[in-house]
């Protein structure tokens, strides 16, 4: 039987199978509302057959964004519109819905990928002066952000948790805090990022201080499971590392975090990461081994036997995939074929499994004229 596809639990939420769509910003939203754009893309993602649909990074406040175009929920129109977004894709697919929360910090005010993904300056049309831990620029050349002080730090706290309720209230299933991938809470642990003399600055302790505040204040405002998003190494002499990602990890388990979801780099663009074939894997191995709790392991995985190994193997409880399930929306599909398992799927797809796949399809049981 396929470790793939053997049910799982996160949190309180019950899953099929192992597999997880991960976020993927799509730069497409209006004032932080999700359209037609996000209809299609995610409809497509639904009828997947994956366990877990984790959507895009969502910003907590218009200043929480990467770009003018990432999608948010800060408003009654943000809200409204993802609560329309969920129910259509609940009137066709099973699937378990989640969304990722997310600040950019020093990240902010960014174009597109496809428009260069370079810094928008505060001056100019659709840009806005960034907030960070610390007046550190991302890269040379950029615009310092404003660094937050005790009002700004409270501000940024209860606009997660304002998130996590509309989330809830719009039907999310769970809540990824993005604590990865350079964006504000990692910039809070990462001492490249993070220049503080305060509470909140210096020590380990002290760098993870706020990113836990932030836990704790979200997973007291809903009943949803909540877990974090970190990126396991900066891949940076004197950045943050696996041993302290580790001691994070268990102060989030005491906390009740449901898992970890286990990525790395993007504070910094002196990175060096060795990119390869499920390179992230070891990491999230080494943080499965040292922290009690389910790990989401992600990192070029792309074919459906080096997604079981890694169950298989002890690597992850969970894989999750991103640029793979973009390339090819029924992956899944495609995995429970080649490895003799069966996924969901709307019955009027039902008839398009090839005969060497016959039972692929859970439920599967009519005739044909």
């Amino acid at each position: 039987m396929s470790r793939l596809f053997e049910p799982w639990s996160l949190g309180q939420l019950s899953l099929p199978n192992r597999i997880v769509i991960a976020p993927m910003c799509q730069y497409s939203a209006h004032d932080g509302t999700p359209g037609d754009w996000h209809r299609v893309h995610l409809g497509h993602l639904a009828l997947s057959g994956a366990g877990l649909l984790i959507l895009e990074a969502t910003a907590i406040s218009p200043e929480g964004r990467i770009s003018p175009q990432d999608l948010g929920l800060y408003s009654d129109a943000n809200e409204a519109a993802l609560a329309d977004l969920v129910r259509m894709i609940r009137s066709f697919a099973p699937i378990a819905l989640a969304l990722q929360l997310s600040h950019a910090g020093r990240k902010g005010s960014s174009r597109a990928p496809w428009d260069g993904g370079t810094q928008i300056p505060a001056g100019a049309p659709g840009g806005w002066r960034a907030e960070a831990p610390s007046a550190l620029p991302h890269a040379a050349g950029e615009e310092a952000p404003a660094a937050l002080n005790a009002a700004g730090l409270a501000r940024v706290k209860q606009g997660f948790v304002d998130a996590a309720v509309r989330a809830q209230r719009a039907g999310l299933q769970g809540i990824e805090l993005h604590a990865a991938h350079g964006y504000l809470l990692h910039q809070f642990l990462s001492p490249l990022a993070n220049a503080r003399e305060d509470a909140y600055g210096g020590s380990p302790a002290n760098r993870m201080r706020f990113p836990l505040e932030v836990f704790d204040a979200v997973k007291a405002a809903v009943s949803v499971p909540v877990w974090v998003r970190v990126s396991a190494t900066d891949w940076v002499d004197g950045g943050w590392d696996l041993a302290q990602t580790v001691d994070f990890g268990r102060e989030l388990a005491r906390r009740g975090c449901a898992a970890l979801h286990v990525s790395s780099g993007g504070v910094s663009p002196a990175q060096k990461i060795p990119l390869g074939p499920g390179y992230q894997l070891p990491l999230a191995r080494a943080v499965r081994e040292a922290v009690p709790l389910p790990v989401i392991g992600v990192g070029l995985i792309t074919e459906p036997a080096q997604a079981e190994a890694a169950i298989a193997s002890g690597d992850a409880d969970a894989v999750a995939l991103a640029r793979a399930m973009l390339y090819d929306p029924r992956w899944p599909w495609h995995a429970a074929a080649a490895l003799g398992a069966q996924v969901t799927a709307p019955p009027p797809y039902w008839r398009s499994a090839p005969r060497e796949a016959k039972g692929l399809f859970a439920g599967m049981h009519f005739g044909q004229r």
